[in-house]
Formats: structure tokens, sequence, C-alpha cells
């Protein structure tokens, strides 16, 4: 139908939420597997009514450059946005979703995943065994850090950190600690916020951030931060890489300031700092936040509703 609305798509979703676009929209595929620059996302404003963005793509102030544009809707697949200035968009008449709620449980279950693995040593575990350097059972070999009833310190206790609070809670019996930005009243299990950061940093066996991503948050996990950590405790992050000076959390983790690290993101991606990649005390992660198909179908399902609501003139579910 010539009346269709024209999308552009930046990565490749599940087939089914491919499906669906096509059905209701002109629809330009991005299906390289690489973000759009800036030039690139700048062009794009200026070519289709609407953009489906996703992690990485560069919609920073500059590609808001040169107004007005034809867009009016980013509906951003995921629930992170930090590849977006929102205030530009906002100011070039360009509104902007996300997808939160979809995200929320299996982000959680990847948390516990790292607590675990840190902790416990899995992946030093694992490439020892990998190595063939495996002796075999020692009483005193590979000793970690128990996690049953510990305390769990969360930075942020939005609806990640209430489902990592829940799982760390009564999955783990482990109290909890917490900081977040505005008061929260109902946390969902037994827990004390504390009023600083640091305070939680060092009133914790292992620490988790579940913060979003914006100017405020920037390098909030810094050396001063991570020295008020014990040195038998974990940090674990799951949020966006730019929240941690990796430069700091290298060092903490190279003199045994802290015990270890478990990561899911990081500043630059993809890249991986080399020093980071050559410490045993720190479990890596490509991005597994979300992966799993049904939870991504999820995000691109809310991404096409928002997209739905917008084209119809309602108003948007998700308006960031």
């Amino acid at each position: 139908m010539a009346d269709k609305p024209s999308v552009l798509i930046t990565r490749r979703l599940p087939d089914s939420n491919l499906a669906a676009a096509h059905a209701a929209y002109h629809v330009t595929l991005n299906d390289r597997e690489t973000p759009l620059s800036v030039e690139e996302a700048n062009h794009a404003l200026g070519q289709y009514d609407a953009i489906l963005p996703t992690l990485g793509d560069g919609f920073g102030t500059a590609a808001f450059e040169g107004g007005p544009h034809r867009c009016k809707l980013l509906a951003n697949f995921g629930v992170g946005y930090n590849h977006i200035d929102v205030a530009a968009a906002q100011a070039a008449g360009v509104a902007v979703t996300n997808t939160p709620g979809a995200v929320t449980d299996a982000t959680a279950d990847i948390a516990l995943t790292l607590m675990l693995m840190s902790c416990r040593r899995a992946g030093e575990g694992e490439r020892m065994l990998r190595a063939d350097a495996w002796p075999g059972w020692q009483p005193t070999q590979m000793l970690g850090l128990h996690m049953t009833g510990k305390t769990l310190g969360i930075i942020g206790m939005g609806r990640i950190g209430k489902a990592i609070a829940r799982r760390a809670h009564h999955g783990f019996g482990m109290q909890i600690v917490f900081q977040n930005r505005s008061q929260v009243a109902e946390p969902g299990v037994p827990a004390q916020q504390l009023e600083t950061l640091h305070e939680v940093m060092a009133a914790a066996d292992v620490v988790v951030t579940a913060v979003p991503a914006t100017p405020q948050t920037h390098h909030m996990i810094d050396a001063s931060a991570l020295a008020a950590m014990q040195p038998h405790a974990h940090f674990v992050n799951i949020a966006r890489g730019d929240i941690v000076d990796e430069a700091a959390l290298i060092a903490a983790l190279k003199t045994g300031q802290i015990a270890g690290a478990g990561l899911d993101v990081y500043e630059f991606e993809p890249h991986v700092p080399d020093a980071l990649k050559a410490l045993e005390n720190v479990v890596l992660l490509p991005h597994l936040g979300t992966s799993a198909l049904e939870v991504r179908q999820s995000m691109g399902d809310m991404a096409l509703s928002n997209l739905a609501a917008h084209f119809a003139g309602m108003p948007l579910p998700n308006p960031v």
C-alpha cells in the first residue's frame, strides 16, 4: 500500500517482529551487525517517518542537526537509551520511546548468574579445566565466597533492582541494602535504603549496579566507590558500561582491593580492554542480559506497539 508509513529498523530483529513490521509499514532493514554512524543517523532522520534504533546507533546531539526532520519517533529497541540524546531529539520534534518491563526478569537472571560465577570462581575454574590444568579435587582448591546469607548491595532499585532483590532474598537468603536517587517505599522484600553510594559499597559482600546510563551516572563507580568496598567483596555490572570507570575497576582487581567482578556490559562496547581480559578474578559476558528469544520478541512487540500508537495518533505507551 502506498500510504504505509516508512520505517527504518537499524538491526535485524526476531523473525516474528520483522514479519509484523513488514505487514504494517514500508520497512527498510539495516541488515548488517554494525550500528548506524552519526552521519547515517542524521541522514535517516530525513528519510523515514519513524526509526526503530537500538544500542550503539549514533543518535547523539549531532545527529539532530539540520532539521526539520521527516522522522518524528525513535522507537528504541531496549530499555537503555544512552545512545540517544533525548533532549536534542525532543528539541528537534522527535519523540523517543523504549521497552521497559520486557527486559526485567532476563536481566535480573544474568545478574544472579554473574554473582554466582564471580563469587564461586566459576569462570576461572572452567578455564583451568579446559586447559587440562585441573589436578583433581582438593579440600582447599578454588575456594570462593559462599553467597547464601550474605549482604547484597543494589545500586538503583527500579524494576530490575527489585527483581534482583527478590531472587537474592528468596533464593539465597541474602540481606538487601540499596541506594536509589529517590525514596523507595516498597522494595518488594525486606531491605534497607542507605543514604549514599559509598555506604552501600561498604556494607555489601556483593554489589550490583542497576541504574540507567545518564550524565549523572557516568563513572559513578569510580576509584573512591571501589575503595569503599570490603576486600572480600564482589562487584557486578548489568546496567551500562559507562557507569563504571574501567581503569579504576582494573586497578582494584589487579591489586586485590576487591575480590572479583562480573561484567555483562562495557564502557566502549564491543571493545573490552586487554587488561580486563587478562585478569582471572573477573567474569566477562558479551552483553547477554536480554539474550533469550522470547525476551527479544517481547522487546520487539513493545517497540512495535510504540510505533503503532504514534501512527494512530494515540498516547505513546513507553515515552522516555
